[in-house]
């Protein structure tokens, strides 16, 4: 591990291609976070409200202290075309006499508020890890409440605690399926899209292109959905998913119980977008679907030639670091990088699975190190290590990379700019050109 110091429980975490690869047991993931790391990766909590939070009709009632109720909409920069209740954030802001006496009927308070004011059809109502010590009966409330008002009231089960952040994946998958699994709907040729979050607006690209495709979209999860559209979705021929971590129980779930089944997709970079485009057609056995986006897609790669030839020759021999939440995003990023002749040598995700890795394993050089659920001390470590150019990975990471004078290029939920499609290539790459060649970094000297 060159000169780079883990934890002794960390090192099955972190492994250089060249140690032997990903495959079989060689690489260790999806598991919780070793105790003192100082993970990057959050909680249950908050691996269930990413999933959630976009439903634009849904009201969130955080059962638990107010400190939990500041991870919310403004997370993540998902948009809505219709309404904004998302926006909103509400909380039982249980105190001490509460965990003492319980706070069973401050939630009701809080439920029956909300319902007398707003007349809601969905609220979806988190318990916190307090909730989860104090075992309030989160699940008699919102029954109860869901009768006396005639609405959903749906509990999700997220005491930060309990597990990682792919757990409260499943629980808000869990919670979707308590919604839409009693709503029996006719066929439709068209097609659900699952793990994406519209974030920028890129859910409304990549319906566009379907569109383009002849190609319906019945339900999205959650990006721009609505109560009404999610109870549409068992009518869909077919379930794309985009973000696998979050989405893909889920699918398994829907496929098994509604039958529809499902397929992994990527619209990020030229390579995964033209694959996904083309894949979805063939699921379908819809042959004029698949000659649109041959040609589609042929005619948007052969736009972007004169482009990627202007910015390959400013980016060619770069090195570059990756730390995102999935999988499907790392391989994605690779592919990218690739594209413009430069390396990545640092590569990792918070919630990625054994396949990914064997992706992983299989696009990067011998040299590159992989690294599953890290922590800042690490992350520098072996970008200092690799000598890294930049750094491509969310908000936490961003102080990182420029303390250690390295660039860096948002790819996680806050960003305003979407980085989907064709389009998304363009604005990818000149944001990493813009941030790689800065002329800010003649200006700073970091030692080493």
């Amino acid at each position: 591990m060159e000169n780079a110091r883990v934890l002794e429980e960390r090192k099955e975490f972190i492994l250089h291609k060249s140690d032997g690869g990903c495959g079989g047991n060689g690489m260790k993931c999806d598991a919780n976070s070793v105790s003192g790391a100082v993970s990057q990766r959050a909680c249950v909590y908050c691996g269930a409200r990413v999933v959630l939070n976009p439903i634009t009709d849904a009201f969130h009632i955080v059962h638990g202290p107010i400190g939990c109720a500041s991870y919310t909409w403004d997370i993540r920069g998902s948009l809505s075309s219709g309404e904004d209740l998302y926006r909103n954030s509400f909380s039982t802001d249980l105190r001490e006499s509460d965990i003492i006496f319980g706070g069973e009927k401050k939630l009701a308070a809080a439920i029956e508020e909300i319902a007398e004011k707003y007349h809601p059809k969905l609220i979806f109502v988190y318990a916190t890890c307090i909730v989860g010590v104090i075992g309030d009966d989160v699940n008699a409330v919102c029954k109860g409440m869901s009768e006396k008002y005639n609405m959903r009231v749906i509990p999700v089960k997220s005491p930060g605690f309990s597990g990682n952040k792919s757990v409260g994946y499943k629980m808000a998958c869990n919670a979707i399926m308590e919604l839409i699994s009693k709503h029996n709907q006719p066929k439709q040729e068209g097609v659900n899209i699952l793990g994406d979050f519209n974030l920028a607006g890129e859910l409304w690209i990549i319906e566009d292109y379907l569109a383009k495709l002849g190609i319906q979209v019945v339900s999205t999860f959650t990006g721009d959905s609505s109560y009404e559209s999610l109870l549409k979705s068992p009518g869909a021929r077919l379930n794309i998913v985009q973000c696998a971590g979050s989405s893909t129980y889920l699918a398994n779930r829907m496929e098994e119980e509604m039958g529809i089944p499902y397929i992994k997709v990527s619209f990020f970079g030229i390579e995964d977008t033209t694959n996904s485009l083309i894949r979805i057609a063939e699921a379908l056995n819809n042959t004029e679907a698949k000659e649109k986006a041959l040609a589609f897609t042929k005619k948007e790669t052969e736009k972007l030639q004169e482009f990627l030839a202007k910015y390959r020759k400013n980016l060619e021999g770069k090195k570059a670091a990756i730390y995102v939440g999935g999988g499907f995003k790392a391989i994605s990023l690779i592919r990218q990088f690739q594209l413009m002749g430069m390396e990545t040598v640092v590569v990792g995700t918070q919630t990625g699975k054994k396949d990914d890795y064997e992706i992983i394993e299989s696009l990067v050089g011998s040299n590159t190190v992989i690294l599953d659920d890290t922590n800042p001390a690490e992350l520098e470590k072996f970008m200092k290590a690799k000598n890294a150019d930049i750094l491509v990975g969310g908000v936490k990471e961003r102080p990182l990379a420029y303390k250690l004078g390295i660039a860096f290029c948002d790819h996680n939920h806050e960003r305003k700019h979407p980085l989907c499609g064709f389009d998304g290539v363009v604005n990818f790459i000149k944001e990493i050109n813009r941030s790689i060649n800065n002329p800010v970094w003649k200006y700073m000297k970091v030692e080493g």
